[in-house]
């Protein structure tokens, strides 16, 4: 019986499959994300595999995880690296941001239910209390919950495909804005969530507009600003 038993603990306490590539999966893309790995850092298999003490299978298999999300790239001659940030685009990428800002909270205003306004109010209190807590990576990825929960009840999935895949194959540029604030939020961007999710709610569709594309333009002017007053990102752009 009591070899029985001790069997039966030592396969509870076998890590599960896979346990181990989401672990190091996580880890990676959040410290890609914070910039403390920074863009061009090599990703070496064999290093990673010392430094969380696994086989290089669950590397890999984090590897391409992160590949698929845009976050590292393989180079031509198989080296790997974290991917570099494309400053040169920006200014498409910003444009296709405040239209989806915009157009995403006009087809809310039209199309929500009573559920739907709940979902964007109870996301809306997870950002207010990470706010406070001054955590940049929930920041992000609360603040990415939000806006799809806005966008789902516009009713478009193209539309909410395409603002997902912007906020989150972005989300290092979003990293940069928090940082432009010491990840201090103002109070005033926070209140900019509750105008929008009340004029959702009155079905006020040219208000709705109007505050989401504040929002954005905000968001784009100070990261604009930031960038330009960063000279170690200024050395990454074209002359």
């Amino acid at each position: 019986m009591a070899k029985d038993a001790k069997q039966r603990v030592e396969v509870t306490d076998t890590p599960k499959r896979g346990s181990g590539s989401s672990h190091v999966y996580k880890m990676l893309r959040n410290e890609i994300i914070d910039l403390k790995l920074s863009p061009g850092s090599p990703m070496d298999e064999l290093q990673l595999a010392e430094r969380f003490s696994l086989s290089r299978t669950p590397i890999r298999e984090a590897l391409v995880r992160l590949s698929v999300e845009g976050l590292i790239t393989t180079l031509p001659n198989r080296a790997t690296i974290v991917s570099n940030i494309d400053f040169l685009h920006l200014p498409q990428f910003f444009d296709a941001l405040t239209l989806m800002y915009r157009v995403t909270t006009r087809l809310a205003a039209g199309h929500h239910t009573p559920d739907d306004i709940g979902r964007m109010r109870a996301k809306q209190n997870e950002f207010i209390q990470v706010v406070e807590a001054r955590d940049a990576l929930a920041l992000i990825a609360t603040n990415r919950d939000f806006h799809l929960e806005i966008a789902r009840a516009g009713g478009n999935a193209y539309y909410t495909e395409l603002f997902t895949r912007l906020l989150d194959e972005n989300r290092r540029i979003l990293r940069l804005y928090y940082s432009s604030f010491n990840d201090e939020l103002p109070r005033k961007y926070v209140v900019e969530h509750d105008q929008m999710i009340a004029a959702i709610a009155a079905g006020d569709v040219e208000a709705a507009d109007r505050l989401a594309s504040a929002h954005a333009e905000q968001i784009v002017t100070q990261i604009q600003s930031y960038i330009v007053a960063d000279k170690r990102i200024n050395a990454q752009l074209p002359l």
